[in-house]
């Protein structure tokens, strides 16, 4: 395991300890030290690579401030939500898809690593160190608490875990029979069901439960090309997911699948600006905020280069959505999380290693000043609540 330590660029006064009663309002996200996009705009790793981290993100005040920063391995490879968080903040779980890599040809290999984390000692620590499958991305827990699904982007699998007293224990693994189906993101909509994200082949999963045993249902849900990151709301009525693309600048989609209908469909699916990789629903579930890459992961001389990204915010209206506010947010955008109250936004930009903040008044978003994640690119969000 990693040694844990403090980065050394962390001011001891901010390393408080955080007990489980007061970090209800804690956002967690995930920094990649070891990636960086090259003169290509090629992700390649750092020179030298930085550690990965975890930082403890107050919003239960205005504006946000970071608490505390941790050494934690985690990647940017991945659907923007590869980390979980208990409902009383009191531990989490996050996973690292790729790791720097001396003998690669990028300096980038995948990786298996998932680190469960005690986040009411002082500092935060890993408390189990164990191991996923290649690739290993978004990380859920079922509602029950009992059972926790990992994807696995780079061989095509889940992995199965039982929990007991915050700890993972490995119980097999799910085959997609399809090494290049790139299962992405995985999201529970009851303790017996789970809903799968997979790129490579272009379709989502419903996949049932019993105790340990995941299985998947016969019918395939369409929801686009290349389904990527998905949030279901709380009321667990719909899945909003992200529909990728090809990446190569055109209008990409997000649907919305219905989870009231028997089986499950895909309901709605609207245009959104390209790269929708950050999706999240509002915790009242009245707005989906989707952002976009928007081509500002492009060289400077592609013809859909944008120097900045966006965030969008659509109004859920039934089971459809209608946009009502825009901001532009930095380049690389990854996730988005909002606070408990709704009235907070973050949108993450792996390439200005800054955390872009948000007010929201249910008309328009106003910017507040950015939240810097030293030495690392933000790429992950996990909240306490939905």
């Amino acid at each position: 395991m990693r040694a844990l330590r403090l980065t050394s660029w962390l001011a001891a006064a901010l390393v408080t300890a955080l007990p489980a009663a007061a970090q209800t309002d804690i956002v967690l996200s995930s920094n990649d030290g070891h990636s960086v996009m090259d003169a290509a705009m090629k992700i390649v790793a750092a020179n030298p690579p930085a550690p990965d981290t975890i930082s403890l993100i107050d919003v239960g005040r205005y504006p946000p401030r970071v608490k505390a920063t941790i050494e934690v391995p985690g990647s940017v490879v991945g659907p923007p939500m590869a980390a979980w968080i208990a409902k009383d903040a009191s531990w989490a779980i996050v996973t690292s898809a790729t790791k720097a890599d001396s003998t690669a040809k990028t300096g980038i290999s995948p990786d298996d690593r998932v680190s469960v984390l005690d986040l009411t000692s002082a500092p935060p620590r890993i408390a189990q160190s164990l191991t996923s499958g290649l690739g290993a991305t978004e990380v859920r827990v079922s509602p029950d608490g009992h059972l926790a699904l990992i994807a696995n982007r780079a061989e095509g699998t889940v992995s199965i875990f039982t929990v007991q007293d915050k700890r993972l224990t490995p119980s097999g693994k799910l085959d997609t029979g399809n090494k290049d189906s790139l299962p992405s993101a995985v999201a529970f909509v009851d303790d017996h069901t789970a809903l799968l994200t997979r790129g490579g082949d272009n379709q989502v999963n419903v996949l049932h439960i019993d105790g340990t045993k995941v299985s998947v249902d016969p019918r395939v849900i369409t929801t686009g090309l290349a389904p990527y990151t998905m949030d279901v709301n709380a009321t667990r009525t719909l899945a909003a997911v992200s529909n990728m693309g090809r990446g190569e600048g055109d209008e990409d989609t997000v649907s919305l699948i219905d989870l009231t209908a028997h089986p499950f469909r895909t309901v709605f699916t609207i245009g959104v600006p390209s790269g929708p990789e950050p999706l999240k629903f509002s915790p009242d579930g009245r707005y989906l905020a989707v952002g976009a890459q928007n081509g500002s992961t492009k060289l400077k001389t592609h013809p859909f280069h944008h120097d900045s990204g966006l965030v969008t915010l659509f109004v859920v209206a039934g089971k459809a959505l209608r946009p009502v506010a825009s901001a532009s947010v930095g380049p690389w955008a990854e996730a988005t999380a909002w606070s408990r109250d709704g009235r907070v936004l973050m949108v993450q930009s792996m390439q200005n290693r800054a955390i872009d903040v948000f007010r929201w008044d249910g008309k328009r978003l106003t910017p507040g000043k950015a939240l810097e994640i030293r030495d690392a690119g933000p790429e992950t969000f996990a909240t306490p609540w939905p």
